[in-house]
């Protein structure tokens, strides 16, 4: 099976690549020479998500899916949420990012969050939705220097390391994206028997 996965993040790509089984060859925006930068225009993460897929299908007539995630902090009033990747700009850059939120969350002693993740699937002319949730809270300070986004300051709940100090496999296995994926895959092993 060939599936595109919207996306020109070439670590997110990495990092669902390693949750598909073998049978499912992964193709990125830039495999089906898709260079345009689709537009999040949805006021939530499953508009945004449905979005990208849809245009993906629509333009080059794939099997497709696509996901959005956002980082929803309880004492920003879930902020950054669908917001989450242009928090300090439309650059998206990561580390503008961190430092926005570290500073809106300065003397804040709620430093409760969750990341969740909506994933988009057109198959075969249907469409299904899947998603995953991890609760944690936002660290003091930048922790770690693996995954990427807001990983090194998310200290997932049950764990003293943040996202950015765990190893890839243990990230994988509780992550939003993780257990959004887990849920695709699930369908996509059941359609298949």
């Amino acid at each position: 099976m060939k599936l595109v996965f919207a996306t020109h993040n070439d670590h997110k790509l990495k990092e669902v690549q390693q949750l598909l089984p073998e049978s499912i060859e992964l193709l990125s925006l830039k495999d089906i020479q898709c260079f345009d930068e689709i537009p999040e225009t949805g006021e939530t993460l499953e508009e945004n998500a449905k979005i990208k897929a849809d245009f993906v299908t629509q333009t080059y007539g794939l099997d497709c899916f696509s996901d959005d995630t956002g980082l929803l902090v309880n004492a920003l009033d879930g902020a950054p949420g669908v917001y989450s990747a242009r928090y300090a700009g439309e650059q998206k850059n990561a580390q503008d990012n961190m430092g926005k939120l570290l500073l809106e969350l300065n003397g804040k002693e709620n430093r409760n969050a969750h990341f969740k993740t909506v994933i988009h699937l057109n198959l075969e002319g249907q469409s299904h939705t899947f998603d995953g949730i991890v609760k944690g809270t936002i660290t003091h300070k930048e922790q770690g220097s693996g995954g990427f986004g807001y990983d090194p300051i998310f200290q997932p709940n049950g764990y003293n390391k943040t996202f950015g100090e765990l190893p890839p496999k243990t990230k994988n296995a509780i992550s939003h994206r993780g257990r959004a994926i887990q849920k695709l895959v699930n369908f996509l092993k059941n359609r298949s028997l």
